[in-house]
């Protein structure tokens, strides 16, 4: 790990919803240009603490945070922090796809013509360069203004993804991006993740870990504490994490003993 460099360091996060804990002194680094997954039991946290890497969680309600996120060095929660341009550096992509109601080709281009004015012709490139670095291009070309909500689940999750892509993020996070698909959609989602690694930094929740186990560099495993506040047990190289685990709440997650 000594020749790794943090994309993202997270020191000590604490993280309320009101006045419910859902996270404790939680300290981590996402490396960049590696794949991170994040595993664990339902309610540990996980989706939580992914929301915190680019302030997306403050959308949901009334919360507050203690400890830092650096994204290279910078705490993200500063009061100087731009949230737009900083969601751009770090993209973000859900459980269940949230496109817009229109165009395939307008979903691609929406965070780009945000961002800046560019001409049509720019804009056509960067919308076509994002979707086949999505893997989605030879399956939509033909109809890239007709309506997004027109493709099946796993292609409307890959068009996220490109929308993501389009605005040419550091960091993308995934929280659980293939849950609701079948195994064909997640195998396509898994590759695509795979031909993205080296060039992006990636930090995924799953609670699949056969998943974790294939796609991932490195894996954060969590649980929750005796006060039902998340936190994080261990960090690890993934080969280290599922072959010889140190804590033993992590042996007995990884042998499927609960969770």
């Amino acid at each position: 790990m000594s020749n790794l460099i943090p994309a993202i360091t997270v020191k000590n996060l604490a993280f309320y919803y009101g006045t419910f804990k859902a996270l404790q002194g939680v300290s981590i680094d996402i490396y960049q240009k590696q794949v991170t997954a994040l595993i664990g039991p339902s309610g540990c946290g996980k989706s939580t603490f992914i929301k915190s890497l680019n302030r997306i969680g403050e959308l949901e309600a009334d919360v507050r945070i203690e400890g830092e996120v650096e994204f290279f060095g910078q705490n993200i929660y500063s009061s100087r922090v731009n949230l737009n341009r900083l969601r751009r550096q770090i993209g973000m992509v859900f459980q269940k796809p949230n496109l817009f109601p229109m165009s395939i080709y307008d979903n691609v281009a929406y965070g780009v013509r945000i961002a800046r004015h560019c001409p049509k012709s720019e804009l056509d490139g960067i919308v076509e360069s994002a979707i086949k670095e999505a893997a989605l291009w030879d399956e939509v070309k033909d109809k890239l203004y007709k309506s997004a909500l027109g493709l099946s689940g796993g292609q409307q999750q890959r068009l996220c993804i490109a929308r993501s892509l389009a605005v040419r993020p550091k960091v993308l996070l995934m929280d659980e991006p293939c849950s609701a698909l079948d195994p064909i959609a997640t195998g396509k989602i898994e590759e695509l993740i795979d031909s993205l690694r080296g060039e992006l930094t990636i930090a995924i929740v799953t609670h699949n870990m056969q998943q974790a186990q294939r796609i991932a560099d490195f894996t954060g495993f969590f649980s929750i504490d005796n006060s039902r506040a998340g936190q994080l047990v261990e960090f690890g190289t993934t080969d280290q994490i599922f072959n010889h685990p140190i804590d033993e709440r992590t042996r007995d997650y990884v042998a499927g003993r609960f969770g």
